[in-house]
């Protein structure tokens, strides 16, 4: 069976292109990380990439993600009704008062497992979410964790529950949405398909994230796709992009690390592709630092790469 690395490089997405870029466009971070970039790009952040430094110093670190040169977010750590230990309220005038807008918010129910049994509380969850929202004035509420799903049952009541979802946050102006890991590239198989042989060139089954998205209403359910976990989970996002028109207005931006650092992610076609299918908004996410710069320094190396790239609009 091929590697990770030798799909990839059949699938393109170790583009050549992609390692000169990176090559050209990272800088290190210097004294001056939090000047005022010249040219502005409509660049989203999800706060997640910054964890504790965030945290420790809200108000301030709300500052500093604006001085960067990013000019909306999208939060994470919504929970109890509350921004962490913060007041709804509080935490947008922190945001307004820092110059950055909050655009979207990811959010997870209670329960992993859903049922007929426990859909109604997780619809009075998605009801008092969407109250909350409105407050933060977001245009996006999105499910990052994938529930538990084991057969064609299991996706049949997801699908059912994410569709409510949409419907409740539809009904106060905001889009509901789905963020993907690579979890979503496993295969659920029929009972009657369970004795017959499977490779890789014939895998038996249904991939979960394909009947996610054939399975929920187009109206009411988008989906935010995180480039670099498709990839992870051995799929081509432009390919998804192709099949699935209009489904992805929102991506998740990432990388391996630092973005365009690893040679992995072909970005330029990733985003051409994206904006030729309707992108709206995109959000860096940053995780698992491997050059040993604090977080705040790699978003604005992030940042910096994609203001400095000529393939984002």
């Amino acid at each position: 069976m091929e590697t990770k690395r030798e799909f990839l490089k059949k699938m393109g997405l170790l583009a050549i292109g992609a390692v000169a870029g990176s090559q050209g466009m990272t800088t290190r971070a210097t004294n001056s990380v939090w000047s005022m970039p010249a040219a502005q790009k409509n660049i989203g952040l999800q706060i997640y990439s910054l964890g504790r430094e965030l945290t420790e110093d809200v108000p301030n670190g709300l500052k500093k993600i604006r001085q960067i040169g990013y000019n909306t977010i999208e939060l994470a750590g919504y929970r109890d009704r509350k921004m962490g230990n913060i007041d709804i309220k509080e935490y947008r005038k922190m945001a307004d008062d820092a110059g950055l807008k909050i655009t979207g918010s990811h959010v997870n129910p209670p329960a992993r497992k859903y049922t007929r049994d426990n859909m109604a509380e997780i619809a009075g969850f998605w009801k008092e979410a969407v109250e909350d929202h409105v407050q933060f004035g977001v245009k996006t509420l999105v499910q990052p964790s994938m529930p538990s799903i084991e057969n064609h049952e299991d996706v049949a009541i997801v699908c059912e529950v994410f569709n409510k979802a949409g419907e409740i946050a539809r009904s106060a102006g905001i889009k509901w949405g789905y963020h993907n890991h690579h979890m979503e590239f496993q295969r659920v198989v029929k009972e009657e398909d369970k004795n017959k042989r499977s490779n890789p060139w014939m895998p038996v089954g249904d991939v979960i994230y394909d009947l996610m998205l054939n399975g929920t209403d187009p109206k009411l359910v988008f989906f935010e796709m995180d480039v670099y976990w498709t990839v992870m989970g051995q799929n081509d996002p432009l390919e998804y992009f192709e099949k699935y028109a209009g489904r992805f207005p929102v991506l998740h931006i990432k990388d391996r690390s630092i973005l365009g650092r690893s040679g992995m992610m072909n970005f330029e076609n990733i985003f051409n592709k994206a904006y030729q299918n309707g992108l709206d908004e995109f959000y860096v996410e940053l995780e698992n630092i491997r050059e040993g710069v604090s977080q705040f320094e790699g978003v604005k190396l992030c940042y910096d790469y994609l203001s400095q790239a000529p393939f984002v609009k």
